[in-house]
């Protein structure tokens, strides 16, 4: 079977111990079958910035360059502030490597209970695309009168016609190829400049998919029509704001977020794409060996599914869903009380061969 070289960030908090489930589980797809994994683990973390300054090494995106993907476990931790954690590796990786999409699957898995009373497997299965590279958090902007009582501050967000129709383009294939209805997300009644921009390019892509049906929704709406009828998305396309506040509610409704996958991907592959579960670093709990590793998995499947290796993700989904219909393994997020080692072991020994 081929070999890819992986990078490991495992981070803090439950990331060590979900990203080295997820390598347990790479070694057991291996043995039935699947594809094997160089891993080189990089250290890169809040306790690496308090010793070191920053939050990785000078050349750290060169390094990363040498390998097809990326997987992160978590960043985040009290003794350094979010957005240095949060820039320093995650948004800079993103932006360096434009790595412009970012995916995230939505499905309630059957045995998992979604807070709303009306969820099922069946009505509860969407694709939401994130534009990952423009938008709000290109911090661009600025403080003013630091300290004073007319302090001010402005953070400008930037969208290019380019940039946006990439996005769509993307969003449009997938929909096309899971025959599903796509939903633009904006608000252009409000933000007429940006989301303006947003719409006409959105229209644009839209007239060479005939084929695909699609709408465009306000943001407010969207969250009110996730909630009252999930089943009326398919694939969702939505700015870098919008789709990280849509995607966070998308999880809650699937279970919560310690089964949120997440990829950050160039569909051109230009660069090493880069997989991470959304759950957060979890101070709470970490070193309690009782973190939830599906969202790892997850993430696992989608970059199994990026670099080629669809069998293998579809394994792995299989698994998944074997031991979440089938056992009452679950962590204690998802009100059970097996360790992360259970699930481990258990999805581990559902794979099916690739």
């Amino acid at each position: 079977m081929p070999g890819f070289r992986l990078a490991t960030i495992a981070g803090d908090g439950i990331g060590p111990e979900v990203v080295g489930a997820g390598l347990e589980l790479l070694d057991a797809l291996a043995g039935r079958g699947g594809p094997s994994f160089q891993v080189t683990e990089l250290p890169w973390s809040s306790r690496y910035y308090l010793r070191h300054g920053r939050m990785m090494d000078a050349d750290g995106l060169e390094r990363l360059q040498e390998h097809d993907a990326i997987l992160l476990g978590a960043l985040g931790d009290p003794s350094v502030p979010d957005h240095i954690a949060v820039r320093g590796i995650v948004i800079r990786i993103r932006q360096a490597f434009d790595l412009y999409v970012n995916l995230r699957p939505v499905e309630l898995l059957p045995g998992v209970t979604s807070p709303l009373r009306r969820a099922t497997p069946a009505n509860v299965r969407m694709l939401m695309v994130r534009e990952n590279s423009e938008g709000e958090y290109l911090g661009i902007g600025g403080r003013a009168h630091q300290g004073t009582e007319r302090e001010a501050a402005f953070e400008t967000a930037y969208f290019t016609r380019a940039g946006i129709e990439r996005v769509a383009r993307y969003a449009f294939e997938r929909a096309r190829g899971e025959g599903m209805r796509l939903t633009s997300i904006t608000k252009s009644n409000a933000l007429v400049h940006s989301m303006g921009l947003w719409d006409e390019s959105v229209r644009r892509v839209a007239a060479e998919y005939p084929d695909v049906g699609w709408e465009s929704m306000l943001v407010d709406a969207a969250a009110l029509h996730l909630v009252r009828d999930p089943g009326r998305f398919g694939v969702v396309l939505a700015s870098n704001l919008f789709g990280d506040i849509l995607t966070d509610l998308g999880a809650a409704i699937a279970g919560g977020l310690g089964l949120a996958a997440s990829g950050n991907i160039d569909p051109q592959r230009r660069r090493p794409a880069m997989f991470e579960p959304v759950h957060g670093s979890a101070p709470d709990i970490a070193g309690q060996g009782i973190a939830n590793p599906f969202a790892t998995f997850w993430s696992i499947a989608l970059m199994l599914e990026h670099l080629g290796e669809g069998a293998s993700a579809k394994a792995v989904l299989a698994a998944m869903r074997q031991v979440l219909r089938e056992t009452s393994i679950r962590t204690p997020d998802l009100g059970g009380r097996s360790t992360t080692r259970d699930v481990t072991r258990a999805v581990c020994e559902a794979l099916p061969s690739a």
